[in-house]
């Protein structure tokens, strides 16, 4: 029992060195969510995009992302390979970037799980694929 007491407390000081915290999008997002003109979405599996401008269109997708709680893997090594890229923009300039598990470069799973909400976002969007 002491060896698990002592795997724990060391589990648990490696978690906090990280200073990982579970976090929303709107959360890690510096900025207002009402000065987003522009989302690119980029499909990892083919390296299509998409790129939104409509501000009706990306209010009701930030909408649908903004209260997604991003909670931190354990694991944080490499990983290769990624579902979709994220882009806003403010101003014609990348205000964010963020993938479905990776953010500032640690990776996290969701609740819910956002994957489902963008690749149906990103197969429904009438917009032409780059």
């Amino acid at each position: 029992m002491k060896g698990l007491s002592g795997l724990l407390i060391l589990f648990v000081f490696t978690l906090a060195g990280c200073n990982l915290e579970a976090k929303t999008l709107s959360q890690f997002f510096e900025g207002d969510f009402n000065e987003v003109n522009k989302i690119t979405i980029v499909d990892g599996s083919t390296g299509y995009k998409k790129t939104i401008t409509d501000i009706r269109v990306i209010e009701g997708f930030l909408a649908e992302l903004k209260d997604i709680r991003f909670i931190p893997e354990v694991n944080q090594e490499q990983r290769d390979g990624w579902r979709y890229s994220i882009i806003l923009f403010k101003g014609g300039e990348a205000a964010f970037h963020f993938g479905l598990t990776e953010v500032n470069d640690h990776y996290y799973y969701t609740k819910p799980d956002i994957h489902p909400i963008v690749d149906d976002f990103y197969k429904n969007l009438d917009v032409q694929e780059e």
